[in-house]
């Protein structure tokens, strides 16, 4: 199986964010994986994934991670955070570029899995 780029495939997101599903397909229940562009002065919507692990793999810009409601930790380029299913999530950038960084979820993202968690 090959998932084609397709960049004229990104859209924006309640989520404060714009996003490129690179690959996410029923025939690999296992991981999915998208293009996350978060622009200056942004901050993501705070979520968890239900039954689903994430990992953020940095690829240019600096962003501010929170995690489980624990301190706010600073990351970049080619840093790479890990994210327990179910637990709360949100980044900030920083920079003044787009903050861009690879979701990879295990298993694969399902939106019924999304939880906002916004009061």
């Amino acid at each position: 199986m090959i998932s084609r780029y397709s960049p004229e495939a990104e859209f924006h997101t309640s989520e404060q964010c714009h996003i490129l599903e690179l690959h996410n397909s029923p025939l690999d229940e296992g991981c999915s994986i998208a293009r996350a562009r978060v622009e200056p002065g942004v901050t993501t919507q705070l979520h968890a994934l239900h039954g689903t692990a994430e990992r953020y793999v940095i690829l240019t810009g600096e962003g501010q991670v929170s995690l489980g409601g624990r301190e706010t930790l600073t990351v970049g380029e080619l840093d790479v955070v890990t994210i327990a299913a179910g637990e709360s999530q949100c980044i900030t950038n920083i920079g003044e570029q787009d903050l861009v960084f690879l979701c990879v979820c295990t298993p694969r993202f399902r939106q019924e899995n999304y939880v906002n968690l916004e009061p």
